[in-house]
C-alpha cells in the first residue's frame, strides 16, 4: 500500500511539474516570442533545472508542440478533439439549433486557450520551417472538425433548407476562427461570452430555420 501511495504522489508531482513548465513556456513564448526564449529561461520561471525540460519534452520544438496540443485539448490526455465529450454531445443533439449552440460553446473553450498563442505559433513556424512539420497533415485539422460537425448539423431537424454541408463547414470554419475571435475579444474588448452569443446568433441565422 505504501508503494502505491508513493507512486501516486510521484505521478502527481511529475504532472504538476509538467504543467508548470508548460505554463512558463506559454507566458514567455507569448511575451518574447518563440525564437527569443531560451529553455533556461523557461526552466528558471518554472523553478526546475533545464535538464528536467530536456528529459520531459526532448527539445524546444517538442515543448512547443506539447503546449499547442494541450491548449487545444484542455489537458494532456491522448483523446482527439472529435472524441471529446463536448463534440460527441453536440453530434448527438437532436436538432440543428442545439447542435450549433453546443458546437459554438465547445469551440469558444478551445479558442480561449489557443487564440492568445496562435500568432506566436505562426511567427515561430515562419522562422523555423521544421515547426510546421510537427503537425503535417493532408487537411487542416480545424477544418476537419468543423466539416464533421457541419455534415451532422445540416441533416437534423431545424436546419435551414438548401444549405449544403460544404457551405456550413465554410461558415463554421470562418466565423469560429481564432483570427476573428482575437479581433472581437482582444482588439475590441468583447468578453468571450459576448463573442459566443454573437457567433451563435450569426451562424444560426445562416444555418438554422428556427
Amino acid at each position: 500500500m505504501t508503494d502505491v501511495k508513493s507512486t501516486g504522489k510521484r505521478t502527481a508531482k511529475a504532472r504538476q511539474t509538467r504543467e508548470r513548465m508548460l505554463d512558463a513556456a506559454r507566458e514567455l513564448f507569448v511575451q518574447r516570442g518563440y525564437g527569443a526564449t531560451a529553455l533556461q529561461e523557461i526552466a528558471d520561471r518554472a523553478g526546475v533545472a533545464v535538464q528536467t525540460i530536456y528529459f520531459t519534452f526532448g527539445n524546444k520544438r517538442a515543448l512547443l508542440k506539447e503546449l499547442i496540443d494541450v491548449s487545444i485539448a484542455g489537458d494532456d490526455e491522448p483523446v482527439a478533439t472529435m472524441e471529446r465529450p463536448w463534440f460527441t454531445d453536440a453530434l448527438a443533439a437532436e436538432t440543428a439549433g442545439v447542435h450549433l449552440r453546443l458546437h459554438v460553446q465547445g469551440t469558444r473553450a478551445i479558442l480561449e486557450r489557443v487564440a492568445p498563442i496562435i500568432e506566436m505559433l505562426r511567427a515561430a513556424a515562419a522562422a523555423d520551417p521544421a515547426i510546421a512539420g510537427l503537425w503535417e497533415q493532408d487537411a487542416d485539422p480545424r477544418f476537419t472538425v468543423h466539416a464533421t460537425a457541419a455534415r451532422s448539423l445540416v441533416a437534423k431537424p431545424g436546419a435551414r433548407q438548401g444549405v449544403t454541408a460544404e457551405h456550413a463547414a465554410d461558415l463554421l470554419f470562418g466565423l469560429l476562427s481564432p483570427e476573428l475571435y482575437l479581433v472581437f475579444v482582444r482588439d475590441r474588448g468583447w468578453s468571450p461570452v459576448k463573442w459566443e452569443r454573437w457567433s451563435y446568433e450569426a451562424l444560426s441565422s445562416e444555418l438554422c430555420s428556427e
